[in-house]
């Protein structure tokens, strides 16, 4: 068995002296471990660092085995996150959401985001809205999309400012009124993609993803929200007004 395959490293295990257990986000393969020899030699340890981008070449007798990792550097990027705290922060919380893919499971339009917010993961402004979408991306594809298309309660499709923390349906402004504490805020930057965020928008956003994320894929697992989100989003908020 061989292929070969561009990968975004999530993280590195040293494996006897000197090589390393790769986990490495493909985009065509999903997320694949293999071994790399010498991986934390050093030649091969600093480019085995999470975020850079490889060209991985992956190799096994057969398709259940480990397998073993040759590894050339695509976009050494993983230095340009120390330029600012929410920017390590938020490379640890992806790297850990990432992880709840299952393996070997292709998320090729998921790799093209994550592959474009490592490159602008510096940019507080860019990259606060771009994390909330992405939560909510990796939630539809691990099966628990929500629905913020109409309203749950009258088919409206406007106007839809609630998400029922039930049913994970949007909630239009007059059908939720009543139960106005008991929803989610529905930030419009998450309905429009033409739309930015302001205000509040990144705080609601952050709070309903959060939310979902708990009920849905951690609590499940027995797992909780770490506190490389917590950090990430406080590291956020001191660069960026209204987003804790």
């Amino acid at each position: 068995m061989q292929w070969t395959d561009e990968g975004i490293v999530l993280g590195v295990k040293r494996h006897g002296e000197a090589s390393a257990i790769l986990d490495l986000m493909t985009r065509a393969h999903g997320r694949h471990l293999g071994m790399v020899r010498g991986g934390f030699g050093s030649r091969l340890k600093p480019i085995l660092q999470p975020g850079n981008t490889l060209s991985a070449t992956w190799r096994a007798r057969l398709d259940e085995h480990l397998g073993n990792y040759t590894v050339e550097p695509v976009n050494l990027r993983a230095s340009n996150f120390f330029a600012a705290p929410h920017a390590i922060y938020g490379l640890t919380h992806l790297s850990t959401l990432m992880r709840l893919l299952p393996e070997r499971d292709p998320h090729e339009s998921l790799y093209a985001l994550y592959d474009f917010m490592l490159d602008h993961l510096a940019e507080a402004q860019v990259i606060a809205p771009m994390v909330v979408r992405f939560e909510l991306q990796l939630l539809a594809e691990l099966g628990f999309g929500l629905d913020l298309t109409e309203c749950v309660a009258t088919g409206a499709t406007d106007d839809l400012v609630y998400v029922s923390p039930k049913s994970g349906r949007a909630v239009s402004r007059g059908a939720g009124a009543r139960y106005a504490e008991r929803m989610l805020n529905l930030p419009a930057f998450l309905r429009d993609p033409a739309t930015p965020a302001a205000g509040r928008d990144v705080a609601d956003g952050f709070a309903l993803t959060g939310f979902f994320l708990d009920r849905y894929v951690l609590e499940p697992r027995g797992l909780m929200l770490g506190d490389e989100r917590t950090h990430f989003i406080a590291a956020l908020a001191r660069a960026l007004p209204n987003v804790a």
